[in-house]
């Protein structure tokens, strides 16, 4: 099979790549120098030639707060770029996986949101134009997979591990909200189940982070400390105390991943399990 992949030289996009090679897939990574989503008719020439069997869509603005003061420019990546991906994937007839995420809800209540669940209410910028991409796809694709993450963390890139471990090491105490609940998820470990999907025709919503149980960042942060052996104090706040943020976050982030299961795929591991290995991941000097 051959998958083109966005995003390459993200976090995801770059496990995607090597999770495919790995299987004797033909993977063709692309980023913005390769081919420009928000450009349509760049789109369609390199997709063209590519003539891929499907695309796994990584590519996306994600910078949160940086999002609210930006939103012509959000939107032209996270849903006009979606947009022109699923416009040619029509065309082509080849699937599509989108990565959308926890925010396209609004947080509240504290059952987990259903992957088919249609009560969208996003709190922010941010959410709004993923939402935009989600509904970009389902309109124009029968073969498509929407997948909703939360808490991302990967070799690439920035994420909140790697802010946690560079103030540990300058910081006596840290504050961390404890209000937020959710699961971190590992694109090692999803880049597995997105090729493991792509392989089927299982199409429709899912929900897919690491396993063992909702957790807060205050958790998180606790737990990255104990496996690397930090005595930082993490102390607990409320979102409201916390402040700063120019976005607004979601409290409930419980993402429901039992359809993943019901549809014969495999579970990603134990979060704990992922935090293990990804910061082994980091000691060895493999990021």
């Amino acid at each position: 099979m051959k998958v083109l992949v966005t995003g390459v030289k993200g976090q995801l996009g770059y496990d995607a790549v090597n999770e495919l090679e790995k299987r004797g897939h033909i993977a063709v990574g692309v980023d913005i120098a390769e081919m420009d989503i928000t450009d349509k008719v760049n789109v369609s020439r390199i997709m063209s030639e590519v003539k891929p069997d499907a695309v796994i869509h990584c590519a996306a603005w994600t910078a949160v707060d940086a999002a609210e003061d930006n939103e012509e420019k959000v939107r032209l990546v996270n849903a006009v770029g979606t947009e022109n991906i699923a416009t040619e994937c029509n065309k082509l007839g080849c699937k599509m996986v989108y990565i959308s995420t926890d925010y396209v809800f609004d947080g509240k209540g504290e059952e987990p949101w259903q992957p088919d669940c249609k009560d969208y209410k996003p709190l922010n910028v941010y959410g709004q134009t993923k939402l935009e991409g989600e509904l970009a796809v389902a309109e124009r694709l029968e073969r498509f997979f929407i997948v909703r993450i939360a808490w991302v963390f990967g070799k690439n890139g920035k994420n909140f591990i790697k802010t946690m471990l560079n103030i540990g090491k300058t910081h006596d105490t840290v504050r961390v909200v404890n209000d937020q609940i959710g699961t971190p998820t590992y694109t090692f470990d999803l880049a597995r189940l997105l090729v493991d999907m792509v392989e089927t025709e299982k199409y429709g919503y899912y929900h897919a982070t690491n396993e063992g149980g909702y957790i807060s960042w205050y958790d998180f942060t606790k737990e990255i400390y104990r496996q690397v052996g930090y005595g930082t104090k993490v102390v607990p706040v409320s979102t409201a105390e916390y402040g700063l943020s120019k976005a607004a976050r979601p409290f409930n982030s419980r993402l429901d991943k039992s359809k993943l299961v019901a549809n014969g795929f495999k579970p990603l591991p134990d979060w704990r399990d992922a935090l293990s290995r990804y910061l082994e991941e980091l000691e060895n000097g493999t990021n």
